[in-house]
């Protein structure tokens, strides 16, 4: 009897086993997956990666750009300085020119005008050396340059005897007129004894060109009409017959 009660009691649902499991986590993806924010949620993490690898991407090819930019600023530079030097040796070159112009006679007619009074040159010889100086009153003085006349006593054109600018025009009392022209490469010529000077302080002359005529001065009034010539190099006297040509 009591067996039998046994059977006839309704039996209880055993435990669902590991294999159920899988209807329950699929019954719960599906009640996620019908959420409304689920979808949007899912766009917008799969945006933001896509975003995230784009920016990966452009950061990584930017970077070789950087090397080849400095190249071109230091190509650039190096333009730059090729110009800059090219620029610096056009000037030097101009100077250059400037500075291979060889001195001519400051007499327009070379042939005309003597040397009547030499340069004193501290190696020259005793008699050279009497022959250099200068009497001015009681005093004997070095003659700092060469003085050109003609044999006649006659005025001629006096010329720059170098391209120049024009740096100082002086009425001395002693010495007459003077101009000075300043040359490149630090150079100067001085032309005293002048009358009628026809140039400009300030100015550039070429060479060759007139600068007044040849007169008297009291400090060489024994040689009549005439000019006396000096040459200066780096502030020291030069005789000047050295930078002239051979008549």
């Amino acid at each position: 009897m009591n067996e039998q009660n046994k059977n006839s009691q309704p039996r209880e649902e055993a435990p669902k086993t590991v294999q159920g499991e899988p209807a329950v986590t699929s019954s719960s993806w599906k009640k996620m997956l019908s959420k409304r924010w689920v979808f949007p949620a899912a766009y917008l993490a799969a945006a933001a990666i896509i975003l995230t690898l784009v920016w990966v991407y452009q950061d990584a090819s930017q970077k070789p750009l950087k090397p080849q930019t400095a190249a071109t600023e230091s190509e650039n530079g190096s333009e730059a300085k090729t110009s800059a030097g090219a620029e610096g040796k056009e000037g030097e070159a101009v100077e250059v020119i400037a500075n291979s112009e060889n001195m001519v006679w400051p007499a327009a007619d070379a042939a005309e005008a003597a040397v009547v009074k030499k340069f004193y040159d501290a190696e020259g010889s005793e008699e050279e050396h009497q022959a250099a100086m200068v009497q001015y009153n009681d005093t004997f003085t070095p003659n700092l340059g060469i003085d050109l006349a003609r044999k006649d006593d006659k005025t001629f054109d006096v010329v720059a005897a170098l391209s120049g600018k024009v740096t100082r025009i002086e009425d001395h009392p002693v010495n007459g007129t003077v101009v000075e022209i300043t040359h490149p490469g630090d150079r100067k010529t001085v032309y005293q004894s002048l009358s009628g000077v026809k140039v400009q302080e300030g100015k550039e002359v070429k060479q060759g060109d007139v600068i007044g005529a040849a007169g008297r001065s009291e400090f060489e009034k024994d040689l009549g009409n005439h000019v006396h010539f000096e040459v200066y190099e780096a502030g020291n006297l030069v005789n000047p017959e050295s930078l002239l040509p051979k008549k």
